[in-house]
C-alpha cells in the first residue's frame, strides 16, 4: 500500500506499507533491543523525529490487530536499512523480540512531523531518557552533518541502561551521562548542568524526549532563557495518520488549551505549547 500526506511545506510525502526483511534483532541490555530491517526508498527518506507503525507478530499465529508506533533510531541509506531501539513492555514488543534474521516485518511509514532545524543553529542540546534516546539520535546526526555543535545529555535509571553513547560520539556529539543510581539524574542536578551548558557554550535549541519531568524542566528553561525548545512525545496510537483520534491530547494554544493529534500534528511539538502528561 502506498499513500501520500502533505507536510508543512506543501510537498507530498510518500508513505508506504512494506514487508521488510529483518537484518538483525539483538539485545542492547536487559531492557532494550536493537532492530534493523531492509527498507524501501520511501522509508529511507524518514526525517529525525518521524516514526513508523510496526505490525508486531502475535502470541500465536498471525499478527496483532493494531500496529505499534516506533520512532526511527537510525537510517543507513547505503545499506537500505532503517533501525529501531525498543523496550519490551507488552505483548506487541514481546512478539517483536521474537523476530530473527530473515523474518519479515510489516512496516508503515514514515509518519508524522519531525524536528525542525533552523539554518542559523550553532549549538543543539539533546536531553533524553530511556528509549527517548533513540528518538533524539537522528536529530544529533542531522545537526552534526550541517556543522552544528551537538551536546547530548543522556539520562537513565542505571548506567547499564544508557544507550547510544558510542553512536552519538561517532557522529560528533559531546555526550554526558546522568543516572538515578548516583543521583546525577535528579531534576535539580540536570537543570544545573543545562544552565552551565547554556551559559558557557550558548544554545539555540534544546530537544527532549522520554520523560515528563524533563519536558517540564525544559519548558521552564526555554521560556526563562528565550531558547527554542522541541519535544518528541510518546503516545499510544492506533492508526498513526490522524483518523482515529486515539492520540489526542491538550496543548496550550494562543487562545487557551486546544486538542491536537500527536501522530498527525506531531509527534514533535514546541515545548512551550506542550502540557504535562
Amino acid at each position: 500500500m502506498v499513500d501520500q500526506m502533505f507536510g508543512e511545506n506543501g510537498m507530498a510525502a510518500l508513505i508506504q506499507s512494506a514487508l521488510c526483511e529483518v537484518v538483525f534483532n539483538r539485545p542492547v541490555n536487559d531492557r532494550y533491543r536493537h532492530l534493523a530491517v531492509v527498507a524501501p526508498p520511501a522509508a529511507l527518506a524518514a526525517a529525525p523525529g518521524q516514526f513508523f507503525q510496526l505490525l508486531c507478530p502475535g502470541n500465536g499465529e498471525g499478527s496483532h490487530f493494531l500496529r505499534r508506533p516506533m520512532s526511527v533510531y537510525r537510517v543507513v541509506p547505503d545499506a537500505c536499512r532503517i533501525e529501531f531501539l525498543y523496550k519490551i513492555v507488552g505483548t506487541g514488543t514481546k512478539g517483536l523480540a521474537r523476530l530473527s534474521e530473515g523474518d519479515r516485518l510489516d512496516v508503515f511509514g514514515p509518519l508524522g512531523r519531525g524536528f525542525r532545524l533552523a539554518p542559523s543553529l550553532q549549538h543543539v542540546v539533546l536531553l533524553g531518557r530511556g528509549v527517548g534516546l533513540a528518538t533524539l539520535a537522528p536529530l544529533a546526526e542531522a545537526a552534526a552533518k550541517r556543522g552544528v555543535r551537538v551536546t547530548a545529555l543522556l539520562s537513565a535509571a542505571r548506567r547499564a541502561h544508557v544507550m547510544s553513547v558510542e553512536h552519538l560520539r561517532s557522529v560528533g556529539a559531546h555526550v554526558q551521562v546522568v543516572t538515578d543510581e548516583d543521583g546525577s539524574a535528579d531534576p535539580a542536578s540536570v537543570e544545573e548542568r543545562l544552565r552551565v551548558l547554556v551559559e558557557r557554550d550558548g544554545c539555540d535549541l534544546i530537544a527532549t524526549c522520554g520523560s515528563d519531568r524533563l519536558l517540564q524542566l525544559v519548558r521552564r528553561l526555554v521560556v526563562e532563557l528565550s531558547i527554542e525548545g522541541q519535544v518528541a512525545l510518546e503516545q499510544q496510537m492506533a492508526c498513526g495518520i490522524g483518523m482515529c483520534h486515539c492520540c489526542v491530547r491538550l496543548f496550550q494554544g494562543s487562545e487557551g488549551p486546544e486538542a491536537r493529534r500527536v501522530c498527525h500534528d506531531g509527534p514533535v511539538f514546541d515545548v512551550r505549547e506542550t502540557l504535562s502528561w
